[in-house]
């Protein structure tokens, strides 16, 4: 037997084999959590959206803490939506537990409820999402794109969380 430490591929593929039985997850990297989000975060806290950027705020589900994460809140006609192109995130475990959460942009606070979308249902958000952020999120979706089919994006659907959210009144 192997003694040596395993450590994890530092470029996994954004998708996991349904075979396998593990959710999709990707880890981000160094300069995802020290550079890229903290100047994120940054900006939105002062009242700057990113192309839709917006600080999400949900309680931990084991704490009861305020986590914070940024992301891209994609407005469609058939309502709002968080996507999640890296899986599932810890944001997204804290947010089925809550089952609500802020969003925020300086010092607009939006509190909503979220609802998880049902894989086949999410092909129309996907490819706007990807239309809206492909530049910055289209490595995690390998190779699928806006132009995809919607057979390719049913198929991809189940590694990529999608929360419908509604702002609930206070």
């Amino acid at each position: 037997m192997d003694s040596t430490p395993t450590t994890p591929d530092p470029h996994p593929s954004p998708t996991t084999p349904a075979s396998s039985g593990a959710p999709r997850y990707l880890e981000p990297g160094w300069a995802t959590q020290h550079v890229f989000n903290p100047m994120v975060q940054w900006l939105t806290r002062r009242g700057l959206s990113i192309k839709g950027s917006r600080e999400l705020r949900v309680r931990g589900r084991s704490t009861g803490e305020w986590r914070k994460v940024p992301v891209n809140l994609l407005v469609l006609d058939t309502g709002e939506y968080l996507v999640a192109p890296r899986g599932q995130t810890q944001w997204v475990r804290n947010l089925r537990a809550a089952g609500s959460g802020e969003l925020r942009v300086g010092r607009r606070i939006e509190t909503f409820d979220a609802t998880e979308v049902a894989d086949d249902d999410k092909v129309d958000v996907l490819r706007a999402y990807l239309a809206r952020w492909r530049s910055e999120v289209g490595v995690f979706f390998d190779g699928v794109g806006p132009d995809a089919s919607d057979e390719q994006l049913r198929d991809i659907a189940p590694g990529y969380p999608v929360f419908a959210i509604e702002s609930s009144v206070a």
